[in-house]
């Protein structure tokens, strides 16, 4: 038996009678009236499906063996799942247009189905035949295909709940590909193909199909301006894992973020490289955002950053300039624009110089964002480098985060930076002092140990 509730369009309240005015958005007339099946039957048909027992267990009978993984033959994609592919696990893609997110899962599907997978793309975007003529850029870029592989990749050109449903009931497939879930819509309501309800009414009918059957799910995600993806909020909580794609189209690298990830790590990221034949991974990814660096000039530092587990070396590059107007602009890109502001009130404080005629322009090289203090040292040595018209001394690393009182404190994981510094051919690391001595030795680098920037003015500057 289903139940009557009218929710909102703007923001997905729900209520048990129409309003004229929404109590969260203040919208009028947003309310529509939706159906919904009960708690208890939706609850009684999951467990169905599932076939197993429905009783509570005790916490010590819980099996820990780790769940068994699906290898991507994609190391820089199993980085950011955490290992591989966890069968029945619900995983949204986000990014913006064009940054890549159907070409990787295509090619995914060519390298399940070389494994002896089956998979079912489906597309509510794009034709078969679309689907068809980007599929032989990159069926090249891989291995050839055995003849008695028993895997395939089935295309369905189709945003109804309910068919996409059958077609999967007809092929079984061992993987399968919503591109995009907010095109997708069900019969069963009266709201718009995209709309709150509709979005999540989809994704709890594919996590319930994907826990059911254990089979893992990719849902590709429209992004909003502010690059969130759209929709619901609820649709990232209610997925197992939230990739966000990075990079500009201008580029020729791409960054896929783990925002969320219950089989793994947060945090971690994989990086590629565009090419022809589609998206290949990194295998270095360091020398990747070094390469474009050009002549060690003034307002340029390098900096080790950790994303996820993995140290990465970026050049951060400052310009300051005087400014045309009554107050300096601060423009931030890759970095925190609030913590620019912070680090050139604290060197205003702390070194006595004079910021606020100035404007202050901090980049980082390839479009990397940086968001960990580890990485205060750098930027605050590109802003006083470029002040100053003087370049950093070559081959030199800086790590340390600042605090307010010009302090230069201990940063987490110096050995993996330290020894990252050292493989791409630094000599030289300028770091807090508290970090001393490491506990493994790293040949070939010298340390140079500042308390405060102070030290760390006179060091790098004279």
């Amino acid at each position: 038996m289903n139940k009557t509730v009218f929710e909102c369009q703007n923001c997905g309240h729900s209520s048990a009678k129409w309003l004229g005015r929404c109590p969260d958005c203040g919208g009028w007339n947003s309310f529509v009236e939706e159906k919904r099946f009960r708690l208890r039957e939706v609850s009684s048909a999951f467990h169905d499906n599932t076939g197993g027992d429905t009783g509570a267990v005790r916490l010590e009978e819980v099996s820990t063996e780790e769940a068994p993984r699906i290898d991507t033959r994609n190391s820089e994609l199993n980085r950011a799942l955490g290992g591989g592919m966890v069968p029945g696990s619900l995983i949204l893609l986000g990014g913006e247009p064009g940054v890549g997110k159907s070409t990787l899962l295509l090619q995914l599907a060519h390298t399940l189905r070389d494994e002896g997978l089956r998979v079912l793309y489906v597309s509510g975007e794009e034709s078969a035949q679309q689907i068809k003529l980007r599929a032989g850029r990159i069926e090249n870029a891989g291995e050839q295909r055995k003849p008695d592989d028993a895997g395939d990749i089935y295309l369905l050109a189709e945003s109804n709940l309910g068919r996409i449903l059958e077609a999967i009931d007809e092929t079984l497939p061992g993987a399968l590909v919503i591109d995009s879930v907010q095109t997708v819509f069900s019969e069963t309501l009266d709201s718009a193909p995209g709309s709150v309800s509709q979005v999540r009414h989809a994704a709890m009918q594919l996590l319930t199909l994907a826990k059911a059957r254990n089979l893992p799910v990719f849902l590709i995600g429209h992004v909003t301006k502010d690059g969130s993806i759209a929709g619901p909020k609820a649709l990232e909580h209610i997925v197992d894992v939230v990739l966000y794609f990075e990079g500009e189209g201008r580029r020729h690298h791409r960054i896929i973020r783990a925002v969320k990830n219950r089989y793994g790590a947060a945090g971690e990221v994989g990086i590629f490289e565009m090419t022809a034949r589609g998206l290949i991974p990194a295998e270095n990814p360091s020398r990747l955002f070094l390469m474009e660096r050009e002549d060690i000039a003034a307002g340029s530092a390098v900096v080790c950053a950790i994303e996820g587990t993995r140290p990465l070396l970026v050049e951060v590059q400052a310009l300051v300039v005087a400014t045309q107007y009554g107050a300096g602009r601060r423009v931030a890109t890759g970095v925190n624009y609030n913590r620019i502001s912070v680090l050139t009130a604290m060197l205003e404080k702390r070194l006595g110089i004079q910021m606020t005629g100035s404007d202050i322009y901090v980049n980082t090289a390839g479009g990397l964002e940086i968001d960990e203090p580890g990485a205060d040292l750098g930027i605050f040595a590109a802003i006083l480098g470029s002040l100053r018209n003087r370049p950093l001394m070559e081959h030199t690393v800086l790590l340390g985060e600042l605090s307010l009182s010009g302090a230069v404190r201990p940063v987490t994981q110096a050995y993996p930076r330290i020894r990252e510094a050292a493989a791409m051919g630094f000599r030289r690391c300028v770091m807090p002092a508290g970090n001393l001595p490491l506990a493994d030795t790293v040949e070939g680098i010298e340390f140079v140990p500042v308390k405060n920037i102070g030290e760390a003015s006179d060091i790098l500057f004279g």
